[in-house]
């Protein structure tokens, strides 16, 4: 009898734990991966992810970070301003084609959401100007 009171204690507590963690903010980008084509060399290009909380928690980006000084991150609204539920934001990333050569970039979006580590990814192909 002890041992199915404990089972079912157990259990319980696990339920309860499971609800209480899916009440999390969460990220539901437009898209997570753009691909600029071809870009002529010298010119910074540019694309904006929108994302919207689809959880129930206010949603709060601590960090952004990129894979290199070639890409730049923009954050709206800020970093560290929560995003209410059913409200949206956006993270604009900038490359800067210097080099003619395909690319490849991302960066890390760390938050207090359900899943606290998401990517964006930005690709394509810097082209020389022609002479």
């Amino acid at each position: 009898m002890k041992k199915i009171l404990l089972m079912c204690s157990v259990v319980i507590g696990f339920l309860a734990f499971s609800a209480m963690s899916d009440n999390k903010a969460e990220f539901k980008f437009n898209e997570e991966t753009h691909d600029f084509g071809n870009v002529p060399q010298g010119k910074p290009v540019s694309f904006v992810f929108k994302y919207t909380n689809v959880g129930d928690e206010p949603l709060i980006i601590t960090a952004v970070e990129s894979t290199c000084g070639c890409t730049v991150p923009s954050v709206e609204p800020k970093q560290g301003t929560p995003v209410l539920k059913g409200e949206s934001g956006s993270i604009t990333l900038t490359y800067n084609a210097a080099v003619a050569a395909p690319f490849n970039k991302f960066v890390k979006i760390t938050s207090n959401s359900k899943t606290p580590l998401k990517m964006l990814y930005i690709k394509g192909e810097v082209v020389a100007a022609a002479n």
